[in-house]
């Protein structure tokens, strides 16, 4: 492997292991904010109106972490089979560069949209949009919550990128059943 190669490899692992962390700490605050409003509502009969807008925000983000997780670890929806040894090398290739398309079919207008908006004006951007917009019981700008959006796509655009250099084998955090699966 080449050296562009080692370093997209090393790079792709390194975005996992921070979106793990990420995904990870915003699904501990989730359930803490969830169990505050059950907790509230329910013994002290008076629930806190900014857990409900935390839990949805701090879910927003694990969730978008957590696709990236996926897709690195090739949990994503296989619409073509995986690899095998009995298939030829080209169809590998083949499968591998239109499942590729497919992703960067579906993700990039997605990051386009997310700095520009129509007429390639960047004030009417999603990102720019929500960096006038405030969350309404936490106060703070709701671009701290988009911005997961672009990132997630960025991520996933780094993973894609490393995975012709990346040997067909499961994550090391994979269980034994799912290495069977991959």
């Amino acid at each position: 492997m080449h050296m562009a190669g080692r370093i997209l490899v090393a790079l792709s692992r390194g975005i996992d292991r921070l979106a793990s962390a990420l995904a990870m700490m915003f699904l501990v605050v989730l359930v803490g904010a969830v169990m505050t409003q059950v907790i509230a509502r329910y013994v002290l009969q008076s629930p806190p109106a900014w857990t409900e807008e935390l839990a949805r925000y701090t879910m927003i983000w694990a969730g978008l972490m957590g696709a990236t997780m996926s897709f690195k670890r090739r949990f994503d929806p296989a619409l073509i089979g995986s690899a095998s040894a009995d298939r030829p090398a080209w169809l590998t290739a083949l499968t591998g560069g239109i499942q590729g398309l497919a992703v960067l079919i579906y993700l990039l207008p997605i990051l386009w949209f997310s700095f520009f908006g129509p007429n390639m004006n960047p004030e009417r951007s999603f990102l720019v949009r929500h960096s006038r917009m405030t969350a309404e019981t936490l106060g703070f700008p709701t671009l701290l919550v988009a911005v997961a959006v672009p990132l997630m796509i960025v991520f996933i655009l780094i993973h894609l990128m490393a995975r012709p250099f990346e040997r067909e084998q499961p994550h090391p955090e994979q269980t034994a059943p799912e290495r069977e699966l991959v």
